[in-house]
């Protein structure tokens, strides 16, 4: 069987054109990061709220109001949320600045109490070793320098609640728009894409939102049983971590793991938090999530580590929440044309599967 070498010309030709794309888009996103990362935060936060107001239409009483109703109503928690988030952020920041000082006066109790308790209190190298660490760490520069970052989220969440707000008001008049910018069977193929995206994507957030608000409840519970202090904004922090994929469960176990020790100054307490918030972990990872999201984000475990660390190199944490959704649309995206659909399905889970999927959207 012979190849057409003009169909491997314009093969090679599509994938070189395609590095030259990522590359440049690599780039504009690196260097427009202030600007398009609100914009990104903003259009994955229409797609929670669009899901959430089709929910509110499904509960028996909502079910008889007007869809204007429920989207102010999702509308109103959405903003609550966000500003309320960024509140307990910047309040329970200052709080743990001023306690830093007794925080370090703690850690280095309980490292003297185990030192003498495992007969380490008098070896020099012991004491030149803490001298060279322990005794160097300003635990409140430490904490001063988190604030003033986590502070800069404040004018962040204005714009995406602007955003947000923009987006939802003008996504009625996007239907007759894609009919005017993409006429005859371009219309119906571009829209199919989009809704392809929408149905995906919203339905993905909307219930992975769920399952971390059902963590951060149980987390809440876990630290506040347990006497940690801030156990409310640890809480909230474990919730938006999980949104990573594989690390955030662990740096969401980390963070007040850490803070239990300079505040107790005690292992056994320290040992009791980390276990009960690891087996939720477990469990939610485990146990509830497969079985509520199942295998609606159909990508490779290879391709959610490498675009893991390909948008938190870009964007840090915020590009490592938001690498999945991103992700994932372009997949759906390459998936709906023949000359990318070979890539697509390079990076899905479930080959078989979305390869059918891909050709229902191809009208040839």
């Amino acid at each position: 069987m012979q190849h057409n070498p003009k169909t491997w010309q314009q093969t090679l030709q599509t994938l070189v054109f395609l590095l030259l794309f990522i590359i440049l888009s690599g780039w504009l996103l690196q260097v427009g990061q202030s600007f398009l990362l609100p914009v990104f935060i903003a259009a994955i936060s229409m797609y929670i709220l669009v899901t959430l107001t089709e929910w509110l239409g499904r509960l028996p009483l909502l079910n008889r109001t007007p869809e204007w109703l429920r989207r102010i109503l999702v509308l109103i928690g959405f903003i609550a949320t966000m500003f309320g988030l960024s509140h307990i952020i910047v309040t329970t920041g200052e709080k743990i600045v001023s306690s830093a000082p007794a925080y370090q006066a703690n850690l280095e109790k309980m490292i003297v109490q185990l030192s003498m308790k495992m007969g380490w209190g008098q070896d020099p190298d012991l004491k030149m070793l803490l001298e060279m660490s322990i005794d160097k760490i300003n635990m409140q520069s430490v904490f001063t320098s988190i604030l003033s970052a986590l502070s800069s989220l404040t004018g962040m969440i204005v714009l995406v609640v602007v955003y947000a707000l923009f987006m939802l008001s003008e996504r009625g008049d996007f239907a007759s728009k894609l009919a005017l910018a993409f006429p005859g069977q371009g219309a119906a193929r571009t829209k199919n894409l989009v809704m392809d995206v929408n149905r995906k994507i919203g339905d993905y957030l909307a219930i992975k939102t769920l399952i971390n608000l059902i963590l951060a409840v149980i987390s809440f519970i876990i630290l506040w049983l347990c006497g940690v202090e801030h156990a409310l904004f640890w809480a909230l922090i474990i919730g938006l971590l999980n949104y990573i994929p594989y690390i955030g469960s662990l740096l969401g176990v980390v963070f007040p793991v850490l803070l239990s020790i300079v505040q107790f100054g005690s292992l056994h307490m320290t040992v009791l938090v980390a276990s009960l918030l690891t087996v939720a972990q477990m469990y939610v990872g485990n146990v509830l999530e497969p079985k509520m999201i199942g295998k609606q984000i159909n990508l490779s475990p290879f391709v959610v580590l490498v675009s893991l660390s390909l948008w938190s190199s870009l964007w840090g944490v915020a590009g490592a929440i938001l690498a999945i959704p991103l992700t994932s649309i372009l997949v759906i995206i390459f998936s709906a044309f023949k000359s990318t659909r070979a890539l697509a399905i390079l990076l899905v889970d479930d080959p078989s599967a979305y390869e059918a999927e891909a050709k229902s959207l191809d009208p040839q």
